[in-house]
This record gives structure tokens, C-alpha cells and sequence, in this order.
């Protein structure tokens, strides 16, 4: 009998150990990244509150497994210069990508910048992509080493919908298309990308899935203009003099020829229809959200993946009597940043002021990856730990050159080329409609902000490269480890081009 009771002891002492060893391998194992990048995506979201009548619930579903960034904002309010910045962790004012061209591969400056997917390949990830990261869907074959289908914008497929729309650009249009679901672009992307959850992989990977919709055209299955009936839609609020008391230098920057005009909508009686099919566009879009978070929890890396989701940039749409982006305004740069980490904090919101900027310094932290003294992000990682830590940066946004908006907890500075300003308190006046830059008083505050400014801003890149297939640079740099292994992790000192003149160690704590 005391054999017995003597042998049961052990069996359940080897039961603890094994179960203990199992939580211990998966804590130190090298985590996976899944990076999911949305097109155009404001924060018409459930979990921001941006548009009552957004349905998101997958999008919302992932913010309950992570930390939402509720403050998160764009380097720069257009795809091209965006994607590069987060792509390389550097500013617009860095690249000197500003607008949609060039590329960056073809431009002396950035030919042999190493991008953060290259950058994990570097150290023995396997890097995998699909959809749309880079713009125009471009293929970098330094930055992935195995790369889905990139549908496109607009399919062969696709009918035209509103005929005469009021722009020279065929992307624009809306409405359902009525072809099988799963010939959808996004959906296409969706199901390549859950075939590589699905397997083993010898290594840990880094997985980009990049989603074009809500992007023009807001094309949609029916079933989603189904579930926003246009009898129930409402247009956002806008002041007809909203635009009285703007610099006309903000006037000139936002007076885009490509979109329709915003009277174009309004006389044509095409406002409401627009804004259900983009609300339509983007429950598609979380809907393929839904299918790659379903994927993962099924797959052998539901338990070792962090999971990064936002958007490139806003998108108006009738805001400020305009529509697209390409603005300094909230509108435009705010975006949905969640991260969603193995075993981390849940159904935590953020509200300190963040830039996409950061998502590749972070990731090298999460990782234990060799952190990179030439990034001009700062690591997310004390937030994801504390959601309330004091936190003594904020978030810039560049829109051409010298143009730049500055977003700290509680205000929005803007400052043009030409010197104009405008300065919002976020507090009173969510929608920017009351330009507080010339109110009394206000000197110290602007004072405060502006010195965030970035104080390089270099000339235009221009294209100068003939073949940009293969980075010079694309060995692994000589202090690399292993993935997982320890490495120094980048602390959040000032980039050497947001160095504020004076005491540059003094942090300003401005809300």
C-alpha cells in the first residue's frame, strides 16, 4: 500500500514538471509576427468610436486580446510615403519620400535601407507576405522571401457602378459587386495567407497580410451594404464655415483635383450612398480580419504569435467639406494601431500618443531582436507593459515637405511650409472646427509643440537608381543573434532628426 501512495506522488510530481516545462518552452520560444495592414481605414472602427454605424466586431474581437492605441497616428497621410516610413522606421523628412513617387528602392538616399521584414529575415525569420504593404503592391524581394497574390485595387471583374462621377481616376466608385465573395481581392489574400497559418514552419516567421479595402474603389459583397441600409446612414457633421478660419496655405495643400469635389456628393445625392459603401468596405475587411484570427487559433502558432493590426492613414469623407486624404488633419492621420501579444495584457486601451513609426522598433524589442540605433521610432513595448506609463513623446505626421502635424495627447498642432499654424484642443473640439493658432494666449502652447518638429527635412527623392532587385546591404549585420536570443532593447532617447534645439535632454511634457 505504501508503494502504491509512494508511486502516485511521483506520478503526479512528473504531471507538474511536465506541465511547468510545457508553459516554460512556450514562454521562451521564438514568437511568430502576424502584420495585418488596412487601406484607408479611419477610425470608423467599433473599439474607437469613430462612427456609431461602423461594424467591426473582429477588429473589435482582436483589440480584446491586446492593448488598443487609441491615440495612433500616420507618418505621413498618403500610401506610398507612409509605407515607407513604417516599412523602414524612418520619416518622411528622412526618406525625402513625400507623395506617391518614387519608389524607394530607386532613390540613391534609400536604395540600401534595410526594411523591418528584411531586417527579420536578417536573423532567421522566414518572411512571407500577401496583399498590399507596399504601395501599389510593389514587390521588394529583399524585405520577403516568399510572397502571395497582390489582386489589385480593381479587378477585371469589377463593373463599373456610378457612372460620371466627377473624377479623372477610374478607382472611383461604389457600390456592390455581385460576384462570388471568395473572388474578392481581399478575400483571395485572406485565404492564401490562412494556407501558411495552417502549416508547420522550420522557423519562426514574419507575416505581412496587407488588405486594400476600405480604399477606393468601396467595392463590397452585398450582404455587407445589406447590413448598413442606406435609410439608416448618416453623414458626418460638418460646418459649412469650417474652412473660415484656415491658413491659406492648408487651403492650397488639401485642394485635391483627383476625388470628386464634396458638392459633387451633395448635388448628386451620392454622400449617403458613398459613406454606406464605405462602411460596407470595411465589415469586408474586418470580416477577412475574423477569418485570418480564426486561422491562427486553429493553427500550431495560436499560442507563440503577436499580432500588430492598423491602417496606413485615415480618409475623409465629407469631413471638412473634402474627401480622400492627404491632409494634416485628425481625419487623416488618425489610425487603428492594436497589438496583440502571447500571454500579454487584454482588453486594455492606450491614449498616449503613437506613431506607426514605432512598430518596427517595437517588434525588435518583443522579439529579442539586435535593436537599431538608426530607427527614428521609439518602442512601444513600456505602454504594452503599462497602458497608463508616463509616456513623453508624441506623434508627427508629414504631408510634403516642411508641412507637418504634431499630435500630443490633448492637441493638434499643424504648421505649414510657409510658417501658417493652426492648434485644436481635442478636448472641446474633437472635430477641429475652431482654430485656436491666433487666440491669446496660446504662444506658450505652440511654443511647446513646435519643438517637436523635425529638424531635418530633406529635398524631394528623387528617382536615380536603375536597378533596385538586390540591396547591397542585404547581409545579416555583424551583431546578429539568433532570434529570441537577448539583445539590447532600444529605449525611447530622440532620433538625431527630432532633436530639439536648446537642452535636448529636457523632456516637454505637453498634453
Amino acid at each position: 500500500m505504501k508503494y502504491i501512495v509512494l508511486f502516485s506522488w511521483r506520478q503526479q510530481l512528473s504531471v507538474l514538471l511536465l506541465v511547468f516545462s510545457v508553459a516554460w518552452a512556450r514562454g521562451n520560444e521564438t514568437p511568430n509576427v502576424l502584420l495585418i495592414s488596412i487601406d484607408d481605414l479611419n477610425d470608423w472602427v467599433g473599439c474607437l468610436g469613430g462612427n456609431s454605424q461602423a461594424s467591426t466586431p473582429h477588429i473589435d474581437r482582436l483589440a480584446e486580446r491586446g492593448i488598443l492605441f487609441s491615440n495612433a497616428h500616420c507618418q505621413a497621410p498618403i500610401c506610398n510615403p507612409s509605407r515607407t516610413s513604417f516599412m523602414l522606421g524612418l520619416r518622411p523628412s528622412t526618406t525625402g519620400i513625400y507623395v506617391n513617387r518614387p519608389w524607394f528602392r530607386l532613390t540613391k538616399r534609400n536604395v540600401n535601407r534595410t526594411t523591418m521584414s528584411q531586417y527579420f529575415g536578417q536573423h532567421g525569420y522566414k518572411t512571407i507576405t500577401a496583399g498590399k504593404i507596399y504601395h501599389g503592391s510593389r514587390v521588394d524581394k529583399a524585405s520577403f522571401q516568399l510572397t502571395g497574390p497582390r489582386p489589385g485595387q480593381r479587378l477585371s471583374i469589377d463593373e463599373r457602378l456610378v457612372p460620371d462621377i466627377g473624377s479623372s481616376s477610374k478607382l472611383w466608385d461604389f457600390g456592390p459587386q455581385v460576384y462570388d465573395e471568395r473572388e474578392f481581392g481581399d478575400a483571395v489574400t485572406a485565404s492564401w495567407v490562412i494556407e501558411q497559418l495552417r502549416k508547420e514552419h522550420a522557423k519562426p516567421f514574419f507575416m505581412a497580410a496587407g488588405f486594400y479595402r476600405p480604399h477606393v474603389p468601396f467595392y463590397a459583397p452585398q450582404r455587407f451594404f445589406d447590413s448598413h441600409p442606406l435609410r439608416a446612414v448618416h453623414t458626418p457633421d460638418v460646418k459649412q464655415d469650417d474652412c473660415d478660419d484656415l491658413p491659406t496655405a492648408a487651403l492650397e495643400l488639401t485642394n485635391l483635383t483627383v476625388p470628386p469635389s464634396h458638392s459633387w456628393f451633395v448635388e448628386n445625392n451620392q454622400w449617403k450612398p458613398a459613406v454606406q459603401a464605405y462602411l460596407a468596405s470595411v465589415s469586408f475587411t474586418d470580416a477577412q480580419v475574423g477569418r485570418l484570427l480564426d486561422a491562427l487559433d486553429h493553427s500550431p502558432h495560436a499560442h507563440n504569435t503577436i499580432v500588430v493590426l492598423f491602417s496606413d492613414h485615415g480618409f475623409h469623407l465629407g469631413e471638412k467639406q473634402r474627401w480622400a486624404k492627404q491632409s494634416l488633419w485628425e481625419r487623416s492621420t488618425r489610425v487603428p494601431l492594436i497589438i496583440s501579444l502571447p500571454n500579454g495584457l487584454q482588453g486594455k486601451t492606450c491614449k498616449r500618443p503613437v506613431e506607426l513609426l514605432s512598430i518596427y522598433p517595437t517588434l525588435l524589442d518583443l522579439c529579442g531582436l539586435p535593436a537599431r540605433d538608426d530607427l527614428e521610432g521609439v518602442s512601444l513595448k513600456p505602454l504594452l507593459n503599462d497602458p497608463e506609463a508616463v509616456w513623453e513623446h508624441v506623434a508627427v505626421t508629414t504631408y510634403q515637405r516642411n508641412n507637418h502635424a504634431v499630435r500630443s495627447q490633448h492637441y493638434r498642432y499643424i504648421r505649414y511650409a510657409d510658417g501658417s499654424e493652426e492648434l485644436y484642443d481635442h478636448r472641446v473640439d474633437p472635430q477641429e472646427w475652431n482654430n485656436l493658432a491666433g487666440h491669446a494666449g496660446m504662444s506658450p502652447l505652440i511654443k511647446q509643440h513646435a519643438a517637436w518638429l523635425p529638424h531635418q527635412n530633406v529635398l524631394e527623392a528623387r528617382v536615380s537608381v536603375k536597378n533596385s532587385a538586390a540591396p547591397r546591404n542585404s547581409a545579416p549585420p555583424r551583431n546578429s543573434v539568433t532570434p529570441g536570443s537577448s539583445a539590447p532593447s532600444e529605449r525611447g532617447a530622440a532620433p538625431n532628426s527630432m532633436r530639439r534645439s536648446g537642452n535636448e535632454n529636457q523632456k516637454l511634457k505637453i498634453k
